[in-house]
């Protein structure tokens, strides 16, 4: 028995060590790309560090925090429109994704296509989307083309990355048209997880589509709602290509968000204590808003 055991254990270490082994390349580059910069964004947060600079960086306590919610208003307008673009693009994303993902998953001739159709912006570089849209929203785009000839010439359209009350809510549109064919798809693959015979019993019972819907279709969708979920908010809080494509964060700071700040200060302006001060809060809200978030969604007794 004992000599059985300890070939046991052997076996048992080789298996550990061929898996370790075949672990360490995803667990190096995670240390060196995620777990080093986390520490050194970090440590410099509390410096007055600069990318190009002769003197060594100052410790500096929490004055770079300090700076951010009381002398900086380009941060403070950061944090708003971050907030607004995450509160508009969730539910509206979500929820036109469903739509969709419901209207396509109809057994119809040619519905192929409809999925494929919905589904190229999201394989499309957000930088050529981003470039695309930028055309087609100037004064003399496309867009405004169709809507002088929609109204008889009556309404022009403005020059919608230009004006400060059009910025944002323009680059909100693009970004649902980008990727709600993504998530359409996420939702597609939960609605085919949905045993048909659930929705035939209550066929038998005389339910409606929309009783079908709300007593079968939702509560199906659970685990693929919260996914759903999780994956958009972080996208959305993390809207960075974006504004760094079409507006450069303007006009006048109207689209600019946590993250374009976090670069714009990190490197364009060589501010990299402060830009790391930034993008340490915007870890610190996006943490607390995924908890929050596992609260409200977590299986109750």
């Amino acid at each position: 028995m004992s000599l059985k055991r300890s070939g046991q254990q052997k076996s048992h270490r080789r298996e550990a060590l061929v898996g370790a082994t075949m672990a360490s390349p995803a667990l190096i580059l995670l240390i060196l790309f995620m777990l080093i910069p986390v520490i050194l964004a970090f440590a410099l947060s509390f410096t007055n560090a600069r990318l190009i600079s002769p003197q060594p960086p100052r410790f500096v306590g929490l004055d770079n925090f300090i700076r951010a919610f009381t002398s900086d208003p380009v941060f403070l307008k950061s944090l708003v429109n971050t907030f607004i673009f995450a509160a508009v693009i969730v539910p509206v994303q979500a929820g036109f994704g469903l739509f969709l993902a419901i209207m396509v998953n109809q057994k119809l001739r040619g519905i192929t296509w409809f999925r494929v159709i919905f589904f190229i912006p999201v394989v499309t570089s957000i930088v050529v989307v981003s470039i695309l849209w930028k055309f087609l929203y100037r004064q003399e785009g496309l867009i405004n083309s169709m809507l002088d000839t929609l109204t008889f010439g009556y309404w022009n359209g403005p020059n919608w990355l230009n004006d400060p009350s059009t910025a944002l809510p323009a680059i909100i549109f693009m970004s649902i048209w980008q990727a709600v064919g993504f998530h359409m798809l996420i939702w597609l693959s939960g609605l085919q997880t949905i045993p048909e015979e659930l929705y035939e019993a209550a066929k038998m019972d005389g339910a409606t589509t929309w009783q079908q819907f709300v007593n079968v279709t939702w509560p199906g969708l659970k685990t693929t709602r919260v996914f759903v979920l999780i994956q958009i908010t972080i996208a959305a809080l993390g809207l960075f290509v974006q504004p760094d494509v079409m507006t450069q964060g303007g006009p006048v700071n109207a689209t600019s968000t946590l993250v374009y700040h976090a670069v714009r200060k990190g490197y364009r302006e060589l501010e990299t204590g402060y830009g790391a001060t930034i993008s340490l809060i915007f870890f610190i809200l996006v943490l607390i808003i995924a908890l929050i978030q596992h609260y409200l969604t977590r299986e109750k007794d």
